[in-house]
């Protein structure tokens, strides 16, 4: 018997970027707890083998997060065509690794596109009609580069960085409506992203002896924070960001 404050079941919640890695992990997470998920992505025919795959009452939207018009359009169908949504995850990202000085513009404006203005957009429209309703829970998924960096990846520590703080101020501004809104921020996890890096024998060593849990994340390490994040247990947590990152931004 679990805790009525973690009962999430019949809540609606709309996860971006979730035809697979941590996005997928989370999606089911919620599905597993008895939400109706939607997931979002720009690829039709994945998103619909990724729903495939999940327990329960699971529907798609496709929609593009870096767009607004996209957005409010998308959010739009989905409310109408499944319900109010209860929860938001933030979860649509990207990764471009080089360093500082040949960063070009274009991969600048991309990864700020893909990883800080979709919150922004989908975290406004869904907020939108949050606020109106009286209750939320917004989660986005931040990083352990929301804290700290290493070399060739500012870009994306500097989206992350910024999203931990759009995250505070999306408290600030509709904590009074009964939004709360927080951040989850992964360390290093294996997925199929990460996988050449997890493949990199040298590297590898470096984040197992860097972790005080002596491994990688596994994406379902991930969903009791999330799960937490968006159930009653946490109606007087806003603003903060939750790391899960095996205990690594703790230690030198």
């Amino acid at each position: 018997m679990s805790h009525p404050l973690f009962d999430i079941s019949g809540r609606t919640a709309l996860v971006t970027g979730s035809s697979r890695g941590i996005g997928l992990a989370l999606a089911r997470g919620l599905a597993e707890a008895g939400c109706t998920v939607v997931l979002n992505g720009r690829d039709a025919d994945r998103l619909t083998k990724a729903a495939a795959e999940l327990p329960g009452d699971v529907h798609t939207a496709v929609f593009d997060v870096t767009d607004g018009s996209s957005v409010k359009a998308g959010i739009a169908d989905v409310e109408k065509r499944v319900g109010p949504l209860d929860i938001l995850v933030n979860n649509a990202g990207m990764q471009l690794r080089a360093p500082l000085l040949e960063f070009t513009d274009g991969d600048w404006h991309r990864i700020l596109n893909t990883n800080l203005t979709s919150a922004f957009l989908v975290g406004r429209e869904a907020a939108r009609r949050m606020t109106e309703r009286g209750h939320g829970k917004i989660v986005n998924i931040c990083s352990l580069q929301s804290e700290v960096v290493r070399p060739g990846i500012a870009p994306y520590a500097a989206t992350k960085g910024a999203l931990k703080m759009l995250t505070k101020g999306m408290c600030a501004d509709w904590g009074p409506y009964g939004v709360q809104v927080n951040g989850l921020g992964p360390g290093y996890i294996e997925t199929e992203l990460t996988r050449p890096l997890v493949e990199d024998e040298e590297f590898s060593a470096w984040v197992r002896r860097r972790t005080p849990a002596g491994r990688w994340g596994r994406t379902e390490d991930l969903v009791g924070g999330v799960l937490f994040l968006a159930s009653p247990a946490a109606d007087f947590v806003s603003g903060q960001v939750l790391y899960v990152d095996g205990g690594m931004t703790s230690v030198l």
